[in-house]
């Protein structure tokens, strides 16, 4: 296992739509693996593909207290979304020293290849259903400040790179 670099904001990967995965192999269960790791070295809350240069539908999510139950997902896409909202600071390792209160659904219901290879749905509410839907954003090439107005998403990228300067 491997600790992988962070692709920098604004690289163009980080802007284009992750490749679906064919079939879950050792070399996708290596690539896991690796971003599990490197989840838990930022420390976060979940990690898709593209943020470290892995162009392809991967993502873990890992909101548990103690850590060690990261759910492992290929080409996961939202099959119903809650009514109800919640409100969530967000940020990414891609972009560091700047975070914005993003509002996403509470409760999503999700369709994946697990490490199995087998389709699972499963359903994740509250910070485990915004890292989820904060992860599918980033394989669909869009970041979480994309979600801001454009007034909003211009003041933060300003004090990102006024950040990035220091």
């Amino acid at each position: 296992m491997t600790i992988r670099p962070f692709i920098p904001f604004p690289d163009k990967r980080l802007k284009t739509v992750a490749a679906p995965v064919e079939a879950v192999t050792d070399e996708i269960r290596a690539i896991w693996a690796d971003m599990v790791e490197t989840m838990d070295a930022m420390p976060g809350y979940g990690l898709a593909g593209p943020q470290i240069g892995v162009m392809q539908r991967l993502a873990v999510v890992d909101c548990s207290d103690a850590r060690g139950q990261a759910v492992l997902m290929a080409n996961p896409e939202v099959l119903h979304a809650s009514g109800q909202f919640r409100e969530h600071e967000e940020a990414s390792p891609n972009l560091p020293g700047v975070s914005a209160v993003i509002s996403r659904p509470r409760a999503v219901t999700v369709r994946f290849l697990n490490a199995a290879g087998a389709v699972e749905e499963r359903d994740f509410v509250g910070l485990w259903a915004t890292s989820v839907q904060h992860q599918i954003d980033h394989l669909n090439g869009k970041m979480y400040f994309d979600r801001l107005s454009g007034l909003k998403r211009k003041m933060l990228l300003s004090k990102a790179e006024k950040a990035a300067r220091r």
